[in-house]
Formats: C-alpha cells, structure tokens, sequence
C-alpha cells in the first residue's frame, strides 16, 4: 500500500499564487487525486473617482467653440465605486420578479448582498464592500458586465 502523501504542498500554492499574478487572474482550482487546492485573491477595495461618460453631441453643439464645451465639464461621482469581480451577467434581485437587493438612496451595510453575477451557470452574490449610501447603480439589470466594470456607487 503507497504511503498518502501529509501536508499541503506548499510549493504548489506558490506555483499557483505566481500563476495568479502573472496572468492577473482572481482564482485558480487544481484538483489532484484526492486533493484539491483553490487559490484566490480578492483586492483591497480602493474609493476611486471616476467620470460620467461623455456622449456624442448634435452636429449644431460641435460646433460651438472648445472652451465653451470644456465649461461643461462632466460630474465628478464621488464615492466607492464598487466593480465588477469576474465577467457574467449581472441582476439587481435574486429571481425574476423578486425586490432588487438595493436601490438608489438605500443605506447597506459592510458585506450585505447588492447585486448577483451569473458566470458560468453559476450565481455569485456580490457584497458591498464597506456600508454607505447607494447613490448610482451603474449597469442594467440582466446585463452583460466585464471584470472591472464599475457596477454601482456607494457613499
């Protein structure tokens, strides 16, 4: 009878770890005989700023002189930005005709469920990172979304 190996492979987790960073993917799952061994990583959420898009303009607006057009500069939105941790299909409730889990104005707290993201026939809830006030939803329910895709706003 072989002898079952004891312990982790700790050689293994740094190969995947480096695997990770090297094609700047957030999880990988290896899965060996008996064992199985899931690396993920999850960044520290970071408040950034961002800008409203910017939208083409009727021919008869072009034509107004730049530094006119730089005076109307797009809103700043203050506040976290939370994104999108994979790429899939995001929806504000957790069915078809269910409440949304948030809504524009609502108070959430730290860890709370704001939006789901199917990704391989797979429901991920997505937590609000830190509590606040919800103050843009960014992206249409039951639309397509990337990773990094800015999903809502909370101050």
């Amino acid at each position: 009878m072989a002898d079952k190996k004891t312990g982790i492979d700790q050689a293994l987790i740094r190969d995947l770890a480096n695997i990770l960073n090297d094609t700047d993917l957030t999880e990988i799952e290896v899965e060996q005989d008996d064992v199985r061994i899931r690396v993920s990583r999850m960044g520290t959420p970071q408040p950034i700023q961002a800008y409203a898009p910017q939208y083409m303009q009727p021919a008869a607006a072009a034509a107004q002189p730049v530094a006119a057009a730089a005076a109307e500069a797009a809103p700043v939105i203050n506040g976290f930005i939370l994104t999108s941790p994979m790429v899939g299909t995001c929806y504000y409730s957790p069915a078809p005709g269910s409440p949304a889990f948030v809504e524009v104005g609502q108070t959430v707290k730290e860890g709370q469920t704001v939006l789901i993201i199917e990704a391989m026939k797979t429901m991920n809830q997505i937590p609000a990172p830190r509590s606040g006030k919800v103050t843009a939803i960014m992206v249409n329910d039951s639309s397509p979304v990337e990773f990094g895709e800015p999903l809502l706003v909370i101050e």
